[in-house]
C-alpha cells in the first residue's frame, strides 16, 4: 500500500525518479537492516512470503532491472534473481491511476499461477493477503517490498506496520546509495590526488638540475666579473634568487614525503577501523607550512634591514625596467622584529610584486619604516610600500586576502593568480604581524590612479 500524495508526486518525476543503485556491493550494516526487517515481518506479523527488490544499475540505453535483495528462506524458489525488462514507475503509475478500486497486477516476470502477489490499492479492501510496496524516500524510487500470508487477511493495524517497514527499508535504500555515491567520490579524488602527486614529483625533479646549472653558471661569471663592475649586483640577485628557489623546492619536496608517510598511516588505520576523526588533519594542520614554522615559539629575531635588502634591489631593477621610479627610504638598522627571515622574504617579495604590477608606466613606488605602540600587544615595525597605481575599491578589499580572488583585474590582462596576498596574510598572522591597507592613497595626480599604501606591521623584541 502507499499514500495517494506520494503517488501524485511520482507521475510529476516520471523522467528523473528511476535512479540506479549498485546493490550487489552494498554494505554489510546495510544488508543486516534489510534481513531484519524480513525477519520483523515473519516473526512479528507472520508472513511467509516476502522479499526486497532493488534497483540496479545497467548501462544507459538499457532496460532497468529489479535485482532480488533479501528474500525469506521459507519462500523456496519463488521469486526470480531479477525481473528484466521492467521499469519500477510502471507499478507506481499503476497503482494511482487504480486508486479508487482493485484489481490484481502480477509482477512480470513471476509466473501468475505460481504466485498471487499484487498491488493492493484500496485500504478498506483487506480480503487479499498479498502486498507490493514500492519503496520510495525524498521522490525517488529504489525498489520493491513483497510481503504475503495465506491464512487469514492483513488487519489495518498491520498494513500500517508493514508500510511502516517499507518507509525504513527506503530511508535506508536512500542513504545507502548516498554513501556509495560519496565513496566513489573518494576514491576519484584519492586518484586525482595520487595523480597529482607523481606530476608534482616529476615537475620538482627536473627543476633541480636546470636551477644548478644556473646556480653553477652564475658563480662562474661572478669569478670574471670586477667588484667595481654594476652589473656584479646583476648575477649575484641571479644566484640568490636561484638558490632561494632550489631551497623552496628542497622544503616542499620534504614537505611532499610528509603528507604521504601521515596518508599511509590514515590508509593503515582506516583500514583497520582505528581511524579517530580529525586525528590525521591535525598531525597535517601542526606539521606546518613549509614556508613557516608551525608556531610562533620558533620565531627568531631578525635585522628587517637584512631581509629587505635585496628585495629592495630586485624590486628596483624590476621597476625601472617597467620605466616605473623607485625609491626607499629605511630606518631599522637598529631594530629587531620577531620572525622568519624566508617567510617574511616572501610576504614582502608578494607585495612589492604587486606594487610593481599594477602600477602604470610613468608611476613610481616608495618603500619606508614607520612605528607604533598597540595598546596590550607591544611595540610593532612597519614596512610601508606605496605606489601610484589602480588602487583597490572597497568592494575589492573586502575580499582581497580570499585566495583565488583578483576581483576587477580578473578582466585585465595582468597576470596573475589571486594567491600572493593570501599567502602573505597566512605568514603574517603566523608570525603575529598584520598587514594594513590603504587605498586610496592620493599619491598620484591624477585622479584615474588613486595608488595603494600597503603596510606590513611585525613585532619588535622587547630591549
Amino acid at each position: 500500500m502507499i499514500f495517494t500524495d506520494q503517488m501524485d508526486r511520482q507521475k510529476s518525476l516520471i523522467d528523473t525518479v528511476f535512479m540506479s543503485y549498485s546493490y550487489p556491493v552494498a554494505s554489510n550494516e546495510f544488508a543486516a537492516l534489510c534481513q531484519s526487517q524480513i525477519k520483523l515481518l515473519t516473526d512479528g506479523l507472520g508472513a511467509v512470503s516476502s522479499a526486497i527488490y532493488l534497483t540496479i544499475d545497467v548501462p544507459e540505453n538499457q532496460e532497468s532491472n529489479l535485482l532480488l535483495f533479501v528474500v525469506n528462506p521459507s519462500s523456496g524458489n519463488k521469486f526470480p534473481s531479477q525481473i528484466k525488462g521492467f521499469e519500477l514507475l510502471e507499478i507506481i503509475e499503476k497503482i494511482s491511476s487504480q486508486n479508487e478500486s482493485f484489481s490484481n497486477y502480477y509482477l512480470p516476470g513471476i509466473d501468475q499461477e505460481e504466485s498471487n502477489f499484487s498491488v493492493q490499492i484500496n485500504q478498506n479492501d483487506l480480503l487479499n493477503k498479498q502486498i507490493v510496496l514500492p519503496l520510495i524516500h525524498d521522490d525517488v524510487a529504489m525498489g520493491l517490498l513483497l510481503v504475503g500470508r495465506d491464512d487469514r487477511p492483513w488487519a489495518h493495524h498491520e498494513l500500517d506496520q508493514i508500510k511502516l517497514v517499507s518507509s525504513t527499508l527506503a530511508i535506508a535504500c536512500f542513504f545507502e546509495k548516498q554513501s556509495q555515491w560519496y565513496q566513489s567520490q573518494l576514491r576519484l579524488q584519492q586518484g586525482i590526488h595520487y595523480w597529482n602527486q607523481e606530476q608534482i614529483g616529476n615537475l620538482l625533479h627536473q627543476l633541480k638540475n636546470p636551477l644548478t646549472a644556473l646556480s653553477t653558471f652564475s658563480k662562474l661569471l661572478l669569478k670574471r666579473i670586477l667588484p667595481e663592475d654594476r652589473n656584479r649586483k646583476v648575477v649575484t640577485n641571479i644566484l640568490r634568487e636561484s638558490d632561494h628557489l632550489a631551497s623552496l623546492i628542497e622544503q616542499f619536496s620534504q614537505e611532499i614525503e610528509v603528507d604521504q608517510s601521515l596518508e599511509e598511516v590514515s590508509i593503515e588505520l582506516a583500514t583497520t577501523s582505528k581511524l579517530i576523526a580529525g586525528e590525521v588533519s591535525t598531525n597535517a594542520a601542526t606539521s606546518g607550512n613549509f614556508l613557516l614554522p608551525a608556531n610562533q615559539d620558533s620565531l627568531e629575531s631578525l635585522d628587517l634591514a637584512v631581509v629587505l635588502e635585496p628585495l629592495l634591489l630586485t624590486s628596483s631593477t624590476i621597476a625601472q625596467s617597467k620605466g616605473l621610479k623607485f625609491s626607499s627610504n629605511i630606518d631599522c638598522e637598529s631594530t629587531l622584529i620577531m620572525g622568519n627571515a624566508n617567510a617574511l622574504g616572501e610576504v614582502l617579495s608578494n607585495i612589492l610584486d604587486n606594487a610593481i604590477k599594477y602600477t602604470p608606466n610613468p608611476g613610481q613606488i616608495k618603500v619606508s619604516t614607520q612605528s607604533k605602540t598597540d595598546v596590550g600587544n607591544g611595540k610593532f615595525l612597519g614596512v610601508v610600500i606605496a605606489d601610484t597605481g589602480y588602487g583597490i575599491s572597497e568592494e575589492n578589499q573586502q575580499h582581497l586576502f580570499t585566495r583565488y580572488y583578483r576581483g576587477s583585474q580578473a578582466q585585465s590582462d595582468i597576470p596573475g593568480t589571486g594567491l600572493g596576498l593570501a599567502i602573505a596574510k597566512q605568514l603574517i598572522n603566523n608570525m603575529g604581524g598584520e598587514i594594513e591597507v590603504i587605498s586610496p592613497n592620493h599619491n598620484s595626480s591624477d585622479s584615474r590612479f588613486p595608488g595603494t599604501t600597503m603596510i606590513v606591521w611585525l613585532k619588535t623584541v622587547s630591549s
